[in-house]
This record gives structure tokens, C-alpha cells and sequence, in this order.
């Protein structure tokens, strides 16, 4: 397989422009390689440096939108170097661990990353380039003091156009360093690297008192915002010019060459998006800084709660609560209304309630409340549930049983565990004397003597046939005709079917038992 001698890339001969492309040598005579040195070709990767990384520093993948390194081809083996010749040392490729080489396995993956260890994915291209690289205020520290520490601006903008268009790849962050692969003008990319250096234990505690104390700076912390009095806390959190040490595995010297400038813009938006990574680079991982945070808060806490003592329990002392004092006397009560307003009319809607039975509740209520607000008691508040219902359903204006009063009956007997034809005869005794109608229909009691014992000779002397007596009530012959008499002293008439035993509230109570039967017809009715 014929080979090519691979040349490295050459310092920049002008400042912002990459090199053109050197051409390449004549192909050497085409040899086969030794099974040794095909052996550690596909196996080994070369370090982009030439030279073993440092073991503090983590390895890097190549760009995953490359194809991986080529690595140096060999040449034909040359009588004085074939590791093979008699009498030479075996060549580096022999042993299987050449020296500048590092097994792929050992490149650097997110999967290892840990509490002092993070790595980024790289970050896509730039849609607009706007005139600050960053989106916050410390994102566009970081570049002022990359730009302040450059000493050629031209480098400058070719590392932020390069950052711009995504040729930075996968960014580790770890304490005091930040690492990546940047793809300049050759096939392979290049390793590239920036130092920071990392706060020791009395700045670290001096970031933490200020973090504790306003409250509002662990909110901001958790929220990914960095605020200005926290950054200016004493504490040399943010870079300034020169703290930025970028080193590169390209020829070029400039500092920094536009790969390290292009890692450093990068790592502008990753502070952008969240600002442990700016701590991280100054030593301390995000779990660690919110536990020391949490804890140093709780005792602060603590260490105010003791010093302000118990608080004191609310409340008054007895002395001023039992000691003689004037109160002022209550405003005069407005003037009550002279009668109850009318209430809204209701829509009628499909399977809703009807639009009279909530107009006759609405009036009732009002009407209800207007005499509380009047007389201060409520006429109806000590009723029970079915003579309520049976005030409601007498209420209802009009006579005989309509298909609206047929429903309103229904639901009132049924709410209240009656019949229809129960409810109506109740609704003409409540009609005929109120609530003690409604007693005298359905309570029948024993009178003291008196009142009772003297309706008889009345009706007597009034032409009447002798009326029989049972409890409280006093029956017509005939049984079409009754008296009833009320716990009140008034005299209740009621009419049945002759023999039936039907009785209905008929006429108008009267104190006088003959009165009572006046309008039920002439003495020859009765």
C-alpha cells in the first residue's frame, strides 16, 4: 500500500488567516508494513501534541463529524532503523505502548464525568452573530478578559468565526481547566486547553459568607444567575486580563491562536447557561458548593434565632383585659326597606329548573328576610320539614292541581316523605288556619271542659241535629259535616263524602261553632 509522509500544520505566516495547504511530497516506493506496525496502527491513537498528555489531564475524542486521525504512515523500513534488523533495539510499535501514543479506550466520555468533571457536547453553530458573543453580563466578562489578555486581535476574530460556525467540539471542564478538540484548516483537530487558577480555602470561605448572606443570592445560584454583588464579593471569581493561559498542540504561537481563542468564546456560553461552570473551573463542583451553602446557612439561622431569644407571646395582659372601659355606642340601624324587592325573573332552560317554582323560593326568601330585618325573628324558622313543604306548596297561587303544581307537589311530598294527596289536603288546612289548620287536621287531642262541652247546646239551639262527639271534634249525624276544635279556641268545619270518612277544610275558622259552618249551607243542608 503506497504512503504519505504526513506534515505537520505550519505557524500562521499571517495573523487571522489559516495557511494554504503545503503540497505534498512524492509518495515514497510502496512497502508493506510490518505486522507490528499494522498492529498498533489500528489500535493506537497519536496524541494531536505528538507527545503524551500530562495524567492530570483528561483525553478527548476527536470531533464526531471527522473522521478519526489518520495516523502516520510508515515508510519503507530502512536497513539502519527496521526495528527488525539484527542487532537493533525493537521499535516503540513492537511493545504495543509506542511512546506518544494513548489507547482509544482511555480518551475522555461523559460517562465518567463526576462531581469535579463535566463535559459539554458541542454547541451548534450560531444562528446570528451579534455584537456580544455572550448573553450575560458574566459571559461577556470571561470574553472581555480573553480579549483585554490577546495580544493580536486578528486571531481574535478568526477564533470567535470559528466559534460561530461550530468547529469546536465536546468542552470537559474541570477545576482550573478547560480542554477540547478544535478543528482548524487540516483533517486533524487540534488539542486545545485553557488554565485557570483555582481559589484556595480562604477565598472559597469568603464566597460563601457573602453567598449566605442575602437570601436572594442562593435563589439567584439556583436559578443559573450569578449576581453582580456576588462576583463582586472580594473574591477573584471572574477572570481578568492574562488569567487566561491557553495552550494549543498547533505550530502557531500566537497568544492565544484562534483555536484556543475559539475554545474560549465557546466557554463563554457555557457560563451563559449556567454559572457553576465558572465555579467548577475555580474548584468546587455544584453539589459540594450547595451542601457547604445549605449547611452554612442553617447555622447562620440558627445563630440568629439564639441571639434574638424566645419571641414574645401574643395576647394582652389580664389587667387590660378586665379593667372598666366605655365602649362607644353602636351606629343607629339604617332604616329598614318598606317591603321586600321583587327578585330577578329566571330563564326558562331545557331540563333546569322551573323558571316559578325558583321565582316563588327567591320571593319567599325575601320576604322571609324582610321580616327578620322588621321584627328580629324569622315567622317560619322553627318549622319542621313538612310544614315547610306544606308552606311552600300553599304558597303556590291558584286552585286545583296544574301540570306545574302537580310537579311542585311531587318533589315537596317527596322531599319530605309524604304523598301528593296528602300534601293537598295539608295545603287546604294550612290555607284555612295557618300552622294550627295544619295541627287541627292531623293532631287530634282531648279539650278541658268548657269551651267544647258548650258547642253542643249552641248548635242545638241553633236548629243543628245533636253533633257526636270524639276528642276534639264533633260529627254531623249525616257524617258529611264536622267541627274541629283548635288548640287556640277557634272552631275548624270540614266536609266529607256521607260514610266515607274523607274530610277536607272547608269555610273560615270562627270562635263561634255555628259561625263556622256559615257558607257549607242552609240549616236544611245540615
Amino acid at each position: 500500500m503506497a504512503s504519505h509522509a504526513e506534515l505537520p500544520e505550519q505557524p500562521d505566516p499571517s495573523p487571522g488567516l489559516d495557511p494554504a495547504p503545503a503540497p505534498a511530497p512524492a509518495p515514497a516506493p510502496a512497502a508493506t508494513p510490518s505486522r507490528a506496525a499494522h498492529t498498533w496502527a489500528s489500535t493506537w491513537a497519536v496524541d494531536p501534541a505528538g507527545e503524551p498528555a500530562a495524567a492530570d489531564e483528561p483525553w478527548l475524542p476527536p470531533m464526531s463529524s471527522h473522521e478519526p486521525p489518520p495516523l502516520r504512515q510508515q515508510a519503507a523500513p530502512h536497513p539502519e532503523r527496521d526495528p527488525a534488523a539484527p542487532g537493533r533495539a525493537p521499535h516503540p510499535a513492537a511493545s504495543g505502548n509506542p511512546r506518544g501514543l494513548r489507547p482509544m479506550a482511555a480518551m475522555a466520555a461523559p460517562d465518567r464525568d463526576g462531581e469535579l468533571r463535566r463535559t459539554f457536547p458541542a454547541l451548534p453553530p450560531r444562528a446570528a452573530a451579534d455584537e456580544d458573543f455572550a448573553g450575560t453580563w458574566w459571559g461577556n466578562a470571561w470574553v472581555t478578559a480573553l480579549e483585554e489578555g490577546a495580544l493580536d486581535a486578528a486571531r481574535l476574530a478568526r477564533g470567535r468565526a470559528y466559534a460561530e460556525r461550530g468547529h469546536v467540539d465536546a468542552i470537559t471542564v474541570t477545576p482550573g481547566l478547560v480542554l477540547a478538540y478544535v478543528q482548524g484548516t487540516r483533517p486533524r483537530p487540534y488539542r486545545v486547553q485553557v488554565r485557570l487558577r483555582t481559589l484556595g480555602d480562604d477565598d472559597w470561605q469568603r464566597f460563601l459568607d457573602a453567598a449566605v448572606e442575602r437570601p436572594g443570592h442562593i435563589a439567584a445560584l439556583l436559578d443559573k444567575e450569578l449576581p453582580h454583588s456576588l462576583a463582586d464579593c472580594g473574591v477573584p471569581l471572574l477572570p481578568g486580563p492574562g488569567d487566561l493561559a491557553p495552550q494549543c498542540s498547533c505550530p502557531d504561537s500566537g497568544h492565544p491562536c484562534k483555536h484556543a481563542a475559539a475554545l474560549c468564546y465557546q466557554t463563554a456560553r457555557l457560563l451563559d447557561a449556567d454559572p457553576f461552570v465558572l465555579l467548577l473551573l475555580r474548584g468546587r463542583g455544584e453539589r459540594d458548593l450547595l451542601d457547604a451553602l445549605s449547611r452554612l446557612n442553617a447555622a447562620r439561622a440558627a445563630r440568629a434565632a439564639q441571639d434574638r431569644g424566645p419571641a414574645p407571646l401574643p395576647g394582652v395582659r389580664a389587667g387590660e383585659a378586665l379593667a372598666a372601659r366605655t365602649r362607644p355606642p353602636l351606629p343607629a340601624p339604617l332604616p329598614a326597606p318598606s317591603h321586600p324587592e321583587q327578585p330577578p325573573a329566571y330563564p326558562a332552560a331545557p331540563g333546569g329548573p322551573d323558571p316559578f317554582a325558583l321565582d316563588q323560593l327567591a320571593t319567599d326568601a325575601a320576604a322571609r328576610a324582610h321580616a327578620l330585618l322588621t321584627t328580629g325573628r324569622d315567622p317560619v324558622g322553627g318549622l319542621s320539614l313538612w310544614q315547610d313543604a306544606v308552606r311552600l306548596a300553599a304558597a303556590r297561587p291558584g286552585s286545583g292541581l296544574t301540570a306545574g303544581t302537580r310537579a311542585l307537589y311531587a318533589a315537596l311530598a317527596s322531599a319530605a316523605g309524604r304523598g301528593t294527596a296528602e300534601l293537598a289536603r295539608a295545603v287546604a288546612a294550612w290555607r284555612q288556619g295557618g300552622p294550627d289548620g295544619l295541627d287541627v287536621l292531623e293532631d287530634p287531642w282531648d279539650p278541658p271542659a268548657g269551651r267544647f262541652d258548650r258547642a253542643r247546646p249552641l248548635l242545638l239551639s241553633a236548629g243543628l241535629p245533636a253533633f257526636r262527639p270524639w276528642h276534639n271534634r264533633l260529627t254531623h249525624p249525616r257524617g258529611h259535616v264536622q267541627l274541629r276544635l283548635g288548640r287556640t279556641g277557634l272552631w275548624y268545619a270540614y266536609e266529607s263524602e256521607p260514610g266515607r270518612d274523607d274530610w277536607w277544610p272547608r269555610g273560615t275558622p270562627d270562635l263561634d261553632p255555628v259561625g263556622a259552618l256559615t257558607g257549607l249551607g242552609g240549616p236544611g243542608d245540615l
